[in-house]
Parts: structure tokens; C-alpha cells; sequence
């Protein structure tokens, strides 16, 4: 099952942009314009984070993050995205109980890398496990396990499963991998070795495989299922 994503962004194009990348990194994005159109999503559905602009049409962005947090009890991991830059307004939207906080711009990497962050942190959230097949991967332990049996991967490699897990099977595009696992410029083989390694570390898993998409990118061709995956929905 793929993380469901919350995006509340007043500016279209930006909007559009945001939603297309965190698609493609494996998440299932909802995408609002405004306060009220994130309290009607809020009220239907569960979101495993969101992320939210401080300059809504509708009202003051952070006084929808202090409404948010107070209704899930802070259940609900928030990642500010703003063009506000200053100290101060990071320290107030933290203190206001953002999870994290990211000025605009902002590279596509470290925007990924935030909200891994932001999920891994204990507390209310409930644990989540990624499976495919005999394969279980822990994102906040970075445990991988096969059958049971622990599974010795390295960063890289298992940056990259965790990528796959989360796109539930979807083909993930060769610049999204290459910009989630690089932070500088790489060979053209770069991606393709890590691939390698990767396969081999769960070559034993039964019921997976990792696919190359030739032209495109890669998957995992298996049904990904996750366990213990309750997280707490804002009560609007």
C-alpha cells in the first residue's frame, strides 16, 4: 500500500508540479488549493503526512496547522513548504507543531528526503511494514527481512527498495530514483549498479522480482502489502 499524502498549495502550477514529483516518488497525493478544500479530504480520508503551504487564500497557513494538530492530537505528521525563509517563521511554524519545515525552492531530493525523515519519527503513528512476497522492510529501523531472516542491505540499496515497496508495484522513472538517491552527479551506470546489488541482496525472496522497464524505469513485480499501517485522521 502506498502512503497517501495530503498537498495543500495555493498556487496551481506549483501545485501541479509538487503532486507530479511526489507521484512519481510513490506516494498517492491528494492536492487542495485552500484550507477548506484540505478540512473536506481531512474528513473523508486518512493521510500518512501532509505538506502545507503558509499562504492560503482562504486564511492563515498557520493557523490551519494549529487547527490541524489540535484535532489529531499531532497524529498527523505536517512538513511546512513555504517561501517564507526567515528564521523566524520556521521557528513559529515548528513551535506551532510542524513535524519539519522547507523553504522554497527546494530541491526534489531533499524535499524526499525531509518527509522519510519526518515519517521515520516515533510517536503516535503507528509502525508500518512494507511487504512483498517473503520480503519485509521496516522505514523507521531500516530492517529488511526475508522469510524471517534478517537481510544485510546498504544505504543505497535500501533507499532504493524502499522506493519501490511504496510504488506498489508502479514503474518508478530513472531521474526520480537517480534525484532520490544522489545528491551530486553520477555516471550513467550509477543507477544500474545499485540495481544490481539490490537484486542480488533479494534474490531469495520468493514471489518478487525486480523488473527493468527498458526505456522507462523499474518496479517491483509483485502485489505490496503493509501491515499495521493505522494512522490517525484528523476528526473535522
Amino acid at each position: 500500500m502506498r502512503m497517501r499524502l495530503l498537498l495543500v498549495e495555493d498556487h496551481a502550477v506549483v501545485r501541479e508540479m509538487m503532486a507530479e514529483f511526489l507521484v512519481d516518488a510513490g506516494f498517492v497525493v491528494d492536492a487542495c488549493g485552500s484550507a477548506a478544500e484540505a478540512r473536506d479530504a481531512l474528513s473523508v480520508r486518512r493521510y500518512d503526512v501532509m505538506l502545507v503551504d503558509l499562504s492560503l487564500p482562504d486564511g492563515c497557513g498557520l493557523a490551519f496547522l494549529r487547527e490541524v494538530v489540535s484535532k489529531t492530537g499531532g497524529a498527523l505528521p505536517v512538513l511546512v513548504v513555504s517561501a517564507r525563509s526567515a528564521w523566524e517563521d520556521r521557528v513559529t511554524a515548528l513551535d506551532s507543531g510542524a513535524d519539519d519545515y522547507i523553504a522554497k525552492p527546494f530541491e526534489p531530493a531533499e524535499l524526499q528526503a525531509r518527509l522519510r525523515a519526518v515519517l521515520r519519527r516515533p510517536g503516535a503513528r503507528a509502525p508500518l511494514i512494507l511487504q512483498a512476497g517473503t520480503l519485509a522492510f521496516d522505514p523507521v529501523t531500516r530492517q529488511v527481512t526475508i522469510a524471517g531472516r534478517p537481510a544485510k542491505l546498504g544505504r543505497r540499496e535500501a533507499d532504493l527498495l524502499e522506493r519501490l515497496l511504496r510504488a506498489s508495484g508502479q514503474i518508478l522513472v530513472r531521474p526520480t530514483l537517480e534525484d532520490g538517491l544522489f545528491a551530486e552527479a553520477v555516471t550513467p551506470n550509477a543507477l544500474e549498479a545499485v540495481i544490481s546489488r539490490l537484486r542480488r541482496r533479494i534474490a531469495d525472496a520468493s514471489g518478487v522480482q525486480l523488473e527493468t522497464v527498458r526505456g522507462v524505469g523499474y518496479r517491483l513485480s509483485t502485489q505490496v502489502l503493509s501491515r499495521d499501517a493505522e494512522v490517525v485522521a484528523a476528526q473535522f
